[in-house]
């Protein structure tokens, strides 16, 4: 690889090129496994030299080596406009540290209502005994209707487009513009779409999180969460990275920035096979809702459709009758699907849900059943679906 890169290659060339430089590879493809907690200096004033500890220079296993470094540059090239990213030991710290980042006690947080359930429950368990109010609103809030919600002590907003379980699509650049001009900081939990599919911090976005450990590991071994920053956020992330002792291993990261490499042809794949699922459950009698943001019956689909550049694996679907009980039956009929969490790995997976809501409880008590579609032939996860309906 040439360090000196053209600055306009396409997506699916910055993925293979994205963080492999030279005086981290040396004459390897791949940015070697470097692990170590120690590091050496040939001087006590090489030694102070290294601190504060930065990317790219050596100065404790901690503060990270090459292996996450190069990572770390990879995951900032694909959101233009970012000013850096740290890693983190799972997409939860990810998203826990991102909120510590930029709230303090006294502050309210207004949090979209269909967030990942271990982002509620960090909300609920841990800010509010450190003094931070979560006010839960509508994941379908037009930006007018959440600059309502907004007061002198609003600390942030979060987002997650499309939402957990229930995929809502949410006007992202409306969201932002109106918290930028009350000078309110924003975040955004990108795992669904990456920066591949939706660009959040060209979107306006202050802070973007992943979970890596869905589509950028793509092979379901490895924990990893990431935050990517603009240039107003970066040094408070990187203390609040070191404060907290944040490191994750370089045997993780090194698994993360291989799966990188595969992302465009992967998520490509995960899309065509879900809207393959997606469209033979549309036709299907039993089936009431599909929650695929490509969809039009899916709340927001028309800022997927101004937004988004595709759409990855993983939706829900609505059966006409019954509630939880009868979803699960259906999942312990599947004999491809796997039946547990997480997703963005090669394997289809399935999960009956109950998602919890404060604002929007219109499918309480509902048969939900979220899909993950993996690398199989579609046909095939189609006949396991039919046959689980009919048997």
């Amino acid at each position: 690889m040439n360090d000196d890169q053209p600055s306009d290659l396409r997506p699916a060339t910055r993925l293979v090129q994205a963080g492999r430089r030279k005086e981290w590879t040396g004459d390897l493809i791949n940015v070697p496994v470097a692990r170590t907690s120690t590091i050496l200096f040939d001087s006590v004033a090489g030694m102070n030299a290294s601190y504060p500890p930065k990317d790219g220079r050596g100065s404790y296993g901690r503060n990270g080596t090459q292996t996450h470094w190069s990572l770390a540059e990879a995951l900032t090239q694909f959101e233009p406009g970012a000013a850096g990213t740290k890693l983190f030991p799972s997409g939860a710290a990810a998203v826990a540290m991102a909120l510590l980042t930029v709230l303090k006690s006294g502050d309210e947080l207004l949090m979209i209502d269909s967030a990942y359930g271990p982002t509620r429950s960090f909300c609920d368990d841990v800010l509010a005994k450190q003094g931070v109010t979560t006010i839960y609103y509508d994941p379908r809030s037009s930006p007018e209707e959440i600059a309502a919600l907004c007061t002198d002590r609003t600390g942030a907003i979060f987002l997650e487009s499309p939402g957990s379980l229930t995929f809502e699509v949410q006007d992202v650049p409306g969201i932002c513009a109106m918290a930028r001009d009350r000078g309110i900081p924003t975040l955004v939990d990108n795992t669904w779409a990456t920066p591949l599919f939706f660009p959040a911090i060209e979107n306006g976005v202050d802070l973007t999180i992943l979970a890596c450990t869905k589509y950028i590991g793509g092979h379901s071994d490895v924990m990893l969460g990431s935050v990517t920053t603009t240039e107003r956020f970066h040094d408070a992330l990187v203390q609040t990275y070191r404060s907290y002792g944040q490191h994750v291993s370089a045997d993780d990261a090194f698994l993360a920035s291989r799966g990188l490499r595969t992302l465009g042809v992967r998520l490509q794949a995960h899309q065509e096979n879900a809207l393959a699922v997606a469209r033979w459950l549309k036709g299907q009698p039993q089936v009431d809702l599909i929650l695929h943001p490509a969809f039009e019956e899916c709340p927001g689909h028309e800022y997927w459709k101004r937004d988004f550049k595709g759409a990855s694996g993983l939706f829900s679907f609505v059966l006409r009758a019954g509630g939880p009980k009868e979803a699960a039956t259906i999942v312990d009929r599947f004999k491809l699907f796997g039946i547990g969490f997480s997703w963005g790995g090669y394997e289809s997976l399935a999960i009956p849900t109950s998602p919890h809501r404060s604002t929007n409880r219109e499918l309480k008590g509902r048969a939900i059943i979220r899909l993950q579609i993996g690398l199989e032939d579609p046909a095939d996860l189609i006949a396991d679906l039919e046959q689980a309906f009919t048997a």
